[in-house]
């Protein structure tokens, strides 16, 4: 059995079609189906029910799917040991991260970290969905609940703060916000309500469950919206500082706090090159986003 083939298995098991397992492993998809045809005949098996909605894994597929499973983690763990000798860290560490984070407070993370790891190398993964561990989709993901099911390691990284916030030159020209009641005067900037991936974003619950009169999926295009002076928002404090003339409002009546946790496979507990850049992260997202909200 080829391990290039299980590699393939594995990718269209995950993405469940050959162009998604070709994306992932930089493949002619048409390559991905040989490989797969090779491994089938090889084992005497049928591995996928194909169907115009994709793949999907038989029964001897989903048998192999565990094995693969582990030889995977077996090769990640050996490739790890090897990379993790010496006092620096280096080689490739994927980290999965809500926009927020990814986009406001994992840059400054890094440059410190990098001061130290030159040869290390981060992939940050920033989708407005939670990444999937189990799918190797990341090394680490940066989360901002914590898991109560799965063979996860989960670790509190900081809590952090969310308050009203909207430009300055808005407030002048649409009218000052001088008690919590004077909200519902202004056009409101929020999530898609139906495309909130996690109940801790759900925000506007806490403003008298306000509709947003402008949304969208990811924190960034949120904060864009209210530069553009579309409205009033509900904004992480560490965001505040990157926007100019950006102002939260009636910080002493209303201000959320959430925490972010840091979530690795179980089995990732052996790996020393993760572990040491686990805690490296922790301490330095404390420090940034005390900085940062320190600054708002």
């Amino acid at each position: 059995m080829n391990w290039d083939d299980i590699r393939v298995f594995l990718a269209v098991a995950r993405t469940e079609s050959l162009s998604g397992a070709g994306r992932a492993l930089k493949m002619d998809p048409a390559t991905v189906g040989r490989r797969v045809a090779r491994l089938e005949q090889g084992m005497s098996v049928t591995l996928f029910a194909k169907s115009p909605q994709g793949y999907d894994l038989t029964r001897d597929g989903a048998r192999l799917l565990v094995h693969a499973e582990d030889a995977e983690k077996a090769m990640t763990l050996g490739a790890a040991d090897l990379e993790g000798g010496g006092d620096t860290l280096s080689g490739v560490i994927r980290l999965g991260a809500p926009d927020g984070c990814a986009n406001y407070v994992l840059p400054k993370v890094l440059a410190r970290i990098a001061v130290q790891h030159p040869d290390l190398q981060v992939q940050v993964v920033a989708l407005p969905r939670v990444i999937s561990l189990s799918k190797r989709e990341a090394d680490l993901v940066i989360s901002v609940s914590a898991p109560q099911t799965g063979r996860l390691l989960v670790q509190k990284i900081t809590d952090y703060h969310l308050s009203l916030a909207a430009m300055r030159w808005y407030l002048r020209q649409e009218g000052e916000v001088k008690i919590l009641d004077d909200v519902k005067k202004h056009k409101i900037v929020g999530y898609v309500p139906d495309l909130i991936f996690d109940k801790e974003l759900d925000y506007l619950d806490t403003i008298g469950g306000a509709t947003a009169d402008f949304s969208s999926n990811t924190v960034s295009v949120q904060l864009n919206m209210i530069k553009a002076g579309l409205g009033i928002g509900v904004v992480h404090d560490f965001c505040v500082p990157h926007v100019a003339r950006m102002v939260r409002i009636l910080p002493d009546d209303f201000r959320l706090k959430r925490a972010f946790y840091l979530i690795r496979h179980a089995d990732d507990s052996k790996v020393e090159r993760l572990t040491r850049f686990a805690d490296l992260l922790v301490t330095e997202m404390k420090a940034i986003v005390d900085e940062l909200e320190g600054e708002a």
